[in-house]
C-alpha cells in the first residue's frame, strides 16, 4: 500500500484496529475480557459435541445403583453387609479386574458385624474407594485419607500450587485400611464458572488434621493405577512462555512411570493445568443409554442375574444415576451428565493415553493469531467493497477455524479461539460502519456538491477519495472553454418560446454531453453561452488536450444539427469557442443562499475574449498560444497577435486545423506559406507580404482571415513604419 492509499484509508484502518487491539489487550492479561473466555468455553463445548467418538468402550464398566434397584432393595445407603456381597459378586464371581467405589462411607454401619463384612470383602481385592476433601474456616476430618501420592516438596517453592483443602470426609479407618487405594471425588469449581465439568483434578493438595500434608490422587487416578500398577514419578514443571508469570514455573504435566506398554522408559506424561486438572475428553452423551460404557443395574448384580465372567478383566466403576441421589454433573456434552461416568472418561483416556491440553503457549498463540489476522483484515477490509470484504472476513474466520481445528484434532491442543473470532466480526462491523455512516456520508456529500457540475465518470473517480475534494478555493493551472451561439439571434426570432426552450435544451444537451465526454466540468450556462473547464475538481495533467478535443467535437455536433435543421427551414448556426491555458482560482465563489462551483481569474478573462474573437476571424475555435503549446498533437494556424480588452500584454492567438497526421499536404503548405506572410508582416515589408497573402487568396479567396489581413495591408501600407511594433491588433469590445 503506498503512501496515498494509506493516507486516504488511515481513519477506517484505524477504526479497524480497535478491535485488534482490545483482543490483543485480552490475549495478553492486559485488559481480560470474561466474555471471551466464557465464549471459548462454548466453543470448545460445541467442538467437543462435534468430535467426540461415541464408540463403546468394553474395558470399563459402570454398576448402577439406578431407581429400579433402590426399588428392589431399599433407599440408600445399603447395609454394608449387602456392598460386601456386591464386591465378592464383582470381584469374585464376575472376576472383575478393578473396582472403584464413587460412594462415600463415612460413618459406621449400624447393623453389627456389617463393616467388618465389608472390610473382610474389601482385602486382597484391587478396589478404590472414594472420599471427599473440603475447605472451611474450622477443619474438619473423618474418616481415614491414604498416603499421600507425594510429598509437600513435590513442588518448587515460591507457589501455591493446585487447589488446596484443609478438611476431608473419608472411609472409616476399617474399610480404608482394607481397601488397598482410594481417590477424592472432589470436582474443579471456580468463583465465576459456568458450572460446566471440562476438567477433573487428578491431584490436589491437603494440608488439615489427621493426615499427613502433601498431594492426594482422585478416585479416576486411583483406579487407573490399580489397573496398570503405575507410579507418579515427579510433575512436570512448564518453562515460562510469552505473558507468563513471573516466579516460580508452573504445572504442565504428570510424569508416571512402569507403565505397561509406553516406550521411552515405561514413562507416561499426562498434561494437566496449573490445578493438576486433566481436560476430560469424554467419549459420549453418557448415561445407561448413552452407548459408550455398558451399565449393569446393582440390583442385577446383588441377584446374580449376570453370568459368572460376565465382567472378565474389567474395571467396574460403582456409582449411581438415581434421581434422588443428585450425582450428576453439567459436561460440555450433556447437563445430566452421571458424575460415575466422569471418572470412566478419565481412566480411558489414561489408558489410551488420549488427552487434551492446553499448551502453555497459548496466550501467544493467541496473540500472534491476533496480530496477523488482525493486520490482513484492517488494511484488507479498508481497500476492499462492501461484497469482496465479506468473502475476506469469512476467508479469515474460516482459516482460524481450520488451523484451530487441525490442532485440535490432529494433536489435542486446546488453543483461544473465540478472541480472534470476535475481532474478526468485530473490525467488519466497524469497519463497514465506517464506510457507510462516515465514508458514504461524505460521498454522498461529495455527490451533491459536484453532482451538478461534474460528469458522473469523475464523480465516480472522485468518490475513491472524498476527502480530497472540497469546494475551499484554490489556484490550479485548468484550461477553460466559453462556448457562444452564433446566428442564435435570427433564429430565437422565427420560433415560439417553447420552440426555443426545445432547441436550447437539445444544443445544450447535445453540447454538455461532449464536454463530459472529454471530462469537463460544466460552470455555467449563460443565455446562449456555456462555459466549461477541464483540470478540477479532478486533476488532468491532460486538461488542455481534451478541452480542445471537446471543441472541435462540439463544432462538428453543431454542423450536424445544421444538417439535421435543413429540411424546417431554420437558419444555420455556428459556434464560437474561446479556449485559455493558465492559473486561475477555482472552488465555490458562490453565496450562502446559493453555492457556485467555478473559476475566476484573468485567465478565465481571456478566455472568454477569445471567445469573442471568433466570429472575427470566422473560425469556429480560438485558442491562446498556452492552449496551443499544451497541445502539441494537433496543427494549429496562427491567427493574429491581439491586445483584448482588460489586457496590456499582448496575447498569439491560433485555430485547430486537425490532429498531427491528419493533415494533407495541401493544408501544410498552405500553413508554411501563411506562416511566410505572418513573417512578413510583423517585419512590416508590406510588398513581400501583399505578394505571399494574394498567392494565398488566390487559393482560398473566400477565406475571411486572408480578406481580413488584405484590409489591414492597404491601410499599413499608406503608414509610415512604426519602430518596435509587435503587429498586434487591438480590440477594445469583447
Amino acid at each position: 500500500m503506498n503512501m496515498l492509499a494509506l493516507r486516504r484509508h488511515g481513519p477506517r484502518i484505524a477504526i479497524t484496529l480497535v478491535a485488534v487491539l482490545m483482543a490483543l489487550l485480552h490475549a495478553s492479561n492486559v485488559l481480560p475480557l470474561p466474555f471471551i473466555g466464557r465464549l471459548d468455553n462454548f466453543l470448545y463445548d460445541v467442538r467437543m459435541r462435534a468430535t467426540m467418538p461415541r464408540t463403546p468402550d468394553a474395558r470399563i464398566v459402570i454398576v448402577d445403583i439406578d431407581d429400579p434397584s433402590l426399588q428392589a432393595k431399599g433407599q440408600w445407603p445399603w447395609a454394608r453387609d449387602r456392598l460386601a456381597q456386591l464386591t465378592t459378586e464383582i470381584m469374585e464371581r464376575q472376576q472383575a479386574a478393578v473396582l472403584g467405589y464413587d460412594v462415600l462411607f463415612t460413618e459406621p454401619d449400624r447393623g453389627p458385624g456389617a463393616d467388618a463384612a465389608f472390610a473382610k470383602a474389601l482385602e486382597g481385592k484391587r478396589v478404590a474407594l472414594g472420599y471427599f476433601l473440603t475447605q472451611t474456616p474450622a477443619a474438619r476430618a473423618s474418616g481415614a485419607l491414604p498416603p499421600p501420592l507425594l510429598p509437600p516438596a513435590a513442588f518448587p517453592p515460591g507457589r501455591e500450587y493446585l487447589t488446596h483443602w484443609n478438611g476431608f470426609g473419608a472411609s472409616i479407618a476399617s474399610l480404608a485400611s482394607a481397601a488397598p487405594a482410594a481417590g477424592f471425588l472432589n470436582a474443579l469449581t471456580e468463583p465465576e464458572s459456568d458450572g460446566v465439568l471440562r476438567a477433573a483434578p487428578l491431584l490436589a493438595y491437603y494440608d488439615g488434621p489427621s493426615a499427613p500434608h502433601g498431594y492426594y490422587g482422585s478416585l479416576g487416578l486411583a483406579v487407573y493405577r490399580l489397573a496398570t500398577q503405575a507410579e507418579l514419578l515427579v510433575p512436570v514443571m512448564a518453562r515460562k512462555g510469552l505473558f507468563a508469570r513471573e516466579g516460580a514455573p508452573e504445572l504442565e504435566g504428570l510424569l508416571f512411570g512402569g507403565v505397561p506398554g509406553v516406550a521411552n522408559g515405561d514413562r507416561l506424561r499426562v498434561p494437566v493445568d496449573v490445578r493438576a486438572g486433566m481436560l476430560v475428553p469424554y467419549l459420549g452423551h453418557g448415561g445407561p443409554r448413552g452407548g459408550t460404557f455398558r451399565y449393569f443395574s446393582a440390583a442385577d448384580v446383588l441377584d446374580g442375574k449376570l453370568a459368572p465372567g460376565t465382567l472378565r478383566g474389567a474395571i467396574v466403576l460403582i456409582g449411581t444415576s438415581a434421581h434422588g441421589l443428585q450425582d450428576v454433573r453439567t459436561t460440555p456434552v450433556s447437563v445430566n451428565y452421571p458424575g460415575v461416568e466422569v471418572h470412566a472418561n478419565m481412566v480411558a483416556s489414561l489408558l489410551d493415553r488420549r488427552f487434551l491440553a492446553v499448551p502453555q503457549d497459548a496466550p501467544g498463540y493467541d496473540f500472534l493469531q491476533l496480530l496477523v489476522a488482525g493486520l490482513i483484515l484492517a488494511f484488507g477490509l479498508s481497500l476492499m467493497s462492501a461484497p469482496r470484504a465479506l468473502l475476506l472476513v469469512l476467508g479469515t474466520a474460516a482459516a482460524l477455524i481450520g488451523l484451530n481445528s487441525a490442532l485440535y484434532l490432529g494433536a489435542g491442543l486446546v488453543y483461544p479461539l473465540a478472541g480472534a473470532l470476535l475481532m474478526t466480526a468485530l473490525a467488519f462491523v466497524l469497519n463497514m460502519s465506517w464506510g457507510y455512516f462516515v465514508e458514504a456520508r461524505t460521498r454522498r456529500g461529495l455527490v451533491r456538491l459536484f453532482g451538478t457540475y461534474v460528469p458522473p465518470q469523475l464523480v465516480r473517480e472522485m468518490l475513491a477519495d472524498p476527502g480530497r475534494y472540497t469546494m475551499q478555493a484554490q489556484s490550479k493551472e485548468l484550461t477553460v472553454m466559453f462556448c457562444d451561439m452564433r446566428g442564435f439571434t435570427a433564429l430565437s426570432e422565427q420560433m415560439t418560446p417553447a420552440e426555443l426552450q426545445s432547441f436550447l435544451h437539445t444544443v445544450f444537451t447535445r453540447l454538455t454531453a461532449i464536454i463530459s465526454a472529454h471530462r469537463g466540468t460544466v460552470d455555467k450556462y449563460m443565455g446562449d453561452c456555456v462555459m466549461a473547464f477541464w483540470g478540477a475538481p479532478v486533476d488532468m495533467p491532460d486538461h488542455a488536450t481534451l478541452a480542445v478535443r471537446a471543441a472541435i467535437e462540439m463544432r462538428e455536433a453543431v454542423r450536424e444539427l445544421n444538417r439535421a435543421n435543413r429540411g424546417t427551414g431554420r437558419p444555420a448556426i455556428g459556434v464560437g469557442i474561446g479556449l485559455n491555458t493558465g492559473v486561475m482560482s477555482v472552488g465555490d465563489m458562490g453565496s450562502d443562499l446559493r453555492r457556485s462551483y467555478t473559476v475566476v481569474g484573468d485567465a478565465v478573462n481571456l478566455a472568454s475574449r477569445l471567445e469573442g474573437l471568433s466570429g472575427h476571424y470566422d473560425v469556429d475555435v480560438v485558442a491562446s498560444s498556452d492552449t496551443q503549446q499544451s497541445v502539441p498533437a494537433y496543427v494549429w494556424q496562427e491567427l493574429d497577435r491581439v491586445r483584448v480588452k482588460g489586457r496590456v500584454q499582448a496575447v498569439t492567438i491560433f485555430t485547430p486545423i486537425g490532429a498531427q497526421g491528419s493533415v494533407s499536404d495541401k493544408q501544410q503548405d498552405e500553413q508554411t506559406a501563411w506562416l511566410r506572410v505572418l513573417a512578413d508582416y510583423r517585419a512590416q515589408d508590406w510588398d513581400a507580404c501583399e505578394t505571399a497573402l494574394d498567392a494565398l487568396r488566390g487559393r482560398d479567396a473566400k477565406k475571411v482571415l486572408y480578406r481580413l489581413y488584405a484590409q489591414r495591408l492597404a491601410s499599413l501600407k499608406l503608414m509610415p513604419k512604426t519602430p518596435n511594433w509587435d503587429g498586434a491588433t487591438r480590440f477594445d469590445t469583447k
